[in-house]
């Protein structure tokens, strides 16, 4: 069983915020496939359905950002997921809007959604980060991750969760670099 964890953090006042764009990916995902109604469990909302014959989890954390592995970690407990099964979709300030990167393991790079899990469940998951800009100043980092996204970043970003949902079977399927590659 493969578990898809969006990062983000509950509330309408967080909905369609950079911070929560991992909750809008695996959102995108619900509406392809066949998935189940999410149902609260494990400190989250979780859905299970198949993606290309796989069975999949799709778990949004309620913890907050800062305490998502809470959550992660008893989704894997309860499911013996392996953290290799384990495909996480956050967002990172490092890239620009409509950029991706994917990667298994790796450090936090600052990301407390991220830290939470590795400290819960270590590192070896996969992470695929979501680029939703930079602020002009460091001053501005929490107001900026937690402001919506523009017109024209959002179209951007629309057309990005788009491909990551129509390209999901080859992630699925291990094969990271052919989905950063039809991402494109």
């Amino acid at each position: 069983m493969i578990l898809l964890v969006g990062l983000g953090n509950p509330g309408k006042e967080y909905e369609q915020t950079r911070h929560n764009v991992g909750f809008m990916a695996v959102d995108e995902l619900i509406r392809r496939y066949p998935f189940s109604a999410f149902k609260s469990k494990f400190k989250g909302e979780i859905a299970d359905g198949e993606i290309s014959g796989q069975k999949v989890m799709i778990l949004k954390p309620m913890t907050y950002m800062n305490l998502s592995g809470e959550s992660v970690l008893a989704v894997c407990s309860f499911y013996k997921i392996k953290p290799e099964n384990v495909i996480v979709f956050h967002d990172d300030m490092d890239l620009p809007v409509g950029k991706i990167k994917v990667k298994q393991g790796g450090g936090s790079g600052g990301h407390n959604g991220i830290k939470s899990i590795d400290s819960n469940l270590g590192a070896n998951y996969v992470r695929v980060r979501i680029g939703v800009g930079k602020p002009a100043l460091k001053e501005q980092v929490v107001s900026w991750v937690l402001s919506k996204f523009g017109s024209e970043d959002k179209k951007v970003l629309d057309d990005l969760l788009y491909k990551i949902a129509e390209n999901m079977p080859v992630l699925i399927e291990k094969d990271g670099s052919y989905f950063l590659n039809k991402m494109k």
